[in-house]
């Protein structure tokens, strides 16, 4: 079975030619937008349907995409409130230092003094920054501010990141 990984959320229509808006997912719009790029339409309903990009542009947190062979309103408005995934095949290799999310979540935080905290449930991007929900043993939410003073390190191989805790996080 593949494994798909989130990159947009078809919100509307945009205009009668077939384009559609959606709301970006993803760290890499350009990449995953990009002409020919191959992306899958998943409906509410679970069917996916394999589409290429012919042609996008970017406006706010927003992209405007044309998929080949839908040249038409009527052929994309049934998509609407449909995800857009891209299969793990056609993700590119990060920088050591760089990271998706789905690298991150189940990573086990611990404290620069060693002392563990829990395991990263989901990513939160409320906007300046991300944040990271912290599952903690007592099963209360710990939220971790992604700022370079509290992330000190992330070793993605190891499923372990190492974190400096500031006054009132806790």
């Amino acid at each position: 079975m593949q494994q798909l990984f989130n990159v947009g959320k078809i919100v509307n229509t945009h205009g009668i030619r077939g384009e559609l808006k959606i709301l970006l997912l993803t760290d890499f719009p350009e990449q995953r937008f990009a002409k020919n790029s191959k992306l899958l339409i998943e409906t509410p309903d679970a069917k996916r349907i394999d589409v290429t990009v012919e042609s996008s542009r970017f406006q706010k947190n927003m992209a405007v995409v044309k998929f080949k062979d839908y040249g038409n309103i009527n052929e994309v408005e049934k998509y609407k409130g449909s995800t857009l995934k891209v299969s793990a095949e056609y993700m590119e290799e990060l920088d050591e230092d760089e990271f998706y999310f789905h690298e991150i979540v189940g990573c086990t935080v611990l404290t620069d003094e060693g002392e563990e905290l829990g395991t990263i449930k989901e990513i939160l991007t409320p906007g300046a920054n991300d944040v990271w929900v912290v599952q903690t043993p007592a099963r209360k939410e710990l939220l971790i501010p992604y700022i370079e003073d509290v992330v000190l390190h992330v070793d993605k191989h190891n499923k372990r990141i190492t974190v400096k805790l500031m006054e009132g996080l806790i």
